[in-house]
């Protein structure tokens, strides 16, 4: 149905989001300007809603420290748009349409793209950081319990739609970027 796929309802359905309702994801804790935040947040631009998770560059700073920050969060994410830009140019599968394959399909040719393009960066020498074996873990022996109670679940989509939390987060970023140098 026309519209149907919009903006909202895409967010909703997202495995990314899912995974998290589900309970399923790792931990992501981290700590900005004193508070302690228990997932990690994605940049995003000024259409999606205020959710928790996702965090948006002022629309139109009038101080010093929001505009600092709306500077730092767009460019970071003209990287991210380079970088698929550069796996685009380098992998022609990426430039067409998809929509005739299937959502498993397109993810692991997206995953393949990703590791060929990291192997041939580490080949050439162009890696930006060398992996550090102290940093990955091995998988947990305890089993993933899955907690398909229905309170648990709307607990967590709550969590991921705090607007207080958002706003916070937003806060404490605009401020640590306030006092990182240039």
């Amino acid at each position: 149905m026309a519209g149907a796929n919009n903006g909202i309802n895409v967010l909703n359905y997202s495995l990314l989001f899912n995974t998290i309702k589900e309970g399923t994801t790792p931990p992501s804790p981290f700590n900005v300007n004193g508070h302690h935040y228990e997932r990690g947040y994605y940049l995003c631009d000024g259409i999606y809603p205020n959710w928790a998770m996702l965090v948006k560059a002022p629309y139109n700073p009038i101080d010093e420290p929001r505009k600092k920050f709306k500077r730092f969060q767009e460019s970071a994410r003209k990287d991210i748009e380079r970088a698929f830009g550069v796996l685009q140019g380098r992998f022609a599968m990426l430039k067409t349409p998809a929509r005739s394959m299937d959502f498993n399909k397109i993810r692991r040719h997206m995953y393949a793209c990703v590791v060929l393009h990291n192997m041939i960066q580490e080949n050439n020498g162009f890696v930006i950081s060398k992996r550090d074996e102290k940093m990955i873990t091995a998988p947990s022996n305890r089993p993933i319990q899955l907690q398909r109670d229905l309170r648990d679940r709307d607990a967590r989509v709550k969590e991921i739609r705090d607007k207080q939390v958002q706003n916070r987060l937003e806060s404490d970023l605009t401020e640590h970027v306030c006092h990182t140098p240039k």
